[in-house]
């Protein structure tokens, strides 16, 4: 009896075990069944995967834990997986073809910096600031061919350019631009003739001719006339309308761009530093399309009966110094021999394309030394240029800026020198004056002395024989002379 008391106790309590463990197990699936009625519905992602996914795209799914927002199409979310793997891929690209241990800004010449950089450019024009991405460190520049000239840089602005990354928040594109950007100054010495194009217009040309007009122009330091006045030029080198970038409110964005211009030398291009060999020639061909000239080399014309069968004399004259005294006689004398003469006065105001067509008319121009000779660019090939060298041991001087630029721009250079008896000097100064008895102690006295004494006290007056013989040699150098 005591035994099968025992069994029933037993079994009674395994009973009891087996219905609490299915008490148990109902609650449970009572539980989940609840759960799956209320709780919200997550994509079939546990909350450890969203959070995956917000470590490698979280502008993506930062929006959907965060905002809750309606459900995204399945085609919707590849097509933006697919955008943010192509802009991961493009700057993976981008960051092999920059070579960030390269320089960005580096010395083109002794008289010009450039900064050249590609990838994500953005320029906030109005703060002088360029932005790049990828960019090493802070470059700043100040775009103007004249770097170590302390007096022209005080009237041009300096750029800043910034990695991007080092930006928190970077500025908004305003506006996309699909072609590279090329920044200069029109601050400097701009509006002297010889400046402009020496410092300005044929840097602009060697920098920018490789684009084939598919360049933008961003100008600082903007002077309305000054790009009126060559507008013609711009055109024929850029498709595109110039930019006043330093009074521009847009952020501005572009694959590239290059500040400052590339300066070779005075008045000329070095045809071994420019892609596929462009030259001087091809700047003056350039200036023949933009004017509309006719004339590519100094040579008669055909018909017996037309005037421009006569050579034609230009003088660049001057009024407030290095003025000809005597030019009425000039002229008729140079009449004399033959020539067909004209007279002009270049000034800031004078209209460019009406000059240059009468400067492109000429076969011989003769001029004091000054910024009036820089329009030698516009003589056709073969034609002569005769620089009147004034008093004062300027040979050095006249030799740089007009005489070595001459023969690649395939133009004959003859020079006359003034005596001591054809200059204006000899009538202010005492016989045994330094100035007129040794030029080369004011020249130690520095640029602004020597240019204070030779060039704006000076006016001159050739002797009229002597003066003739260097027309008679000009005359020898033409196709005129020589069928005569």
């Amino acid at each position: 009896m005591k035994g099968s008391r025992n069994q029933l106790r037993t079994e009674a309590r395994r009973f009891g075990n087996v219905s609490l463990i299915a008490l148990m197990l109902l609650s449970l699936c009572i539980l989940s069944l609840i759960r799956a009625r209320f709780t919200p519905y997550n994509n079939g992602k546990t909350e450890k995967a969203i959070e995956d996914d917000a470590e490698v795209k979280p502008n993506f799914k930062r929006l959907v834990v965060e905002e809750q927002p309606k459900e995204t199409e399945p085609a919707e979310v590849e097509k933006e997986e697919e955008d943010i793997e192509e802009k991961s891929h493009t700057d993976s690209a981008l960051a092999s073809e920059v070579d960030l241990s390269k320089p960005t800004c580096f010395e083109t010449s002794r008289r010009a910096d450039m900064c050249e950089a590609r990838g994500e450019v953005v320029v906030q024009g109005d703060a002088q600031k360029i932005f790049v991405r990828p960019m090493a460190q802070e470059w700043k520049i100040k775009p103007y061919c004249r770097k170590h000239d302390a007096f022209a840089l005080s009237h041009v602005r300096e750029w800043t350019l910034l990695p991007l990354d080092h930006v928190t928040p970077p500025p908004a594109c305003t506006r996309n631009h699909s072609v590279p950007a090329l920044l200069f100054s029109n601050g400097g010495f701009t509006g002297n003739l010889f400046h402009d194009y020496t410092d300005v217009l044929i840097p602009l040309f060697i920098s920018s001719y490789k684009y084939h007009g598919e360049v933008q122009f961003l100008v600082s330091s903007l002077k309305s006339w000054w790009i009126n006045k060559y507008i013609l030029m711009f055109q024929q080198l850029s498709n595109y309308d110039i930019i006043d970038i330093d009074n521009e409110k847009d952020v501005h964005c572009f694959p590239q761009i290059t500040a400052g211009l590339t300066f070779h030398k005075e008045l000329g291009v070095d045809p071994s530093k420019t892609p596929g060999g462009y030259s001087i020639v091809d700047f003056k061909k350039m200036l023949r399309n933009s004017f509309g000239l006719e004339r590519e080399t100094a040579a008669p014309t055909g018909d017996q009966w037309d005037i421009r069968r006569k050579p034609r004399l230009l003088i660049i004259s001057r009024k407030n110094s290095r003025a000809f005294l005597n030019e009425r006689m000039m002229v008729d004398m140079a009449m004399s021999l033959g020539f067909d003469v004209r007279v002009g006065e270049p000034d800031i105001n004078t209209d460019v394309a009406k000059f240059a067509r009468l400067v492109n008319s000429a076969d011989v121009m003769i001029g004091v030394h000054g910024a009036g000779l820089t329009n030698m660019v516009l003589l056709p090939a073969g034609a002569v240029l005769i620089q009147v060298v004034p008093f004062g041991g300027l040979e050095w001087l006249a030799r740089g800026t007009f005489k070595e630029p001459s023969a690649e721009m395939q133009v004959h250079y003859l020079e006359y020198m003034i005596q001591l008896d054809e200059t204006t000097l000899s009538e202010q100064y005492p016989k045994d004056h330094p100035v007129l008895k040794d030029p080369y102690s004011i020249h130690k006295q520095g640029w602004d002395a020597l240019k204070t004494v030779y060039l704006d006290k000076q006016n001159v007056r050739p002797h009229l024989g002597r003066l003739k013989n260097t027309l008679l040699e000009a005359l020898k150098l033409l196709p005129h002379g020589r069928s005569n």
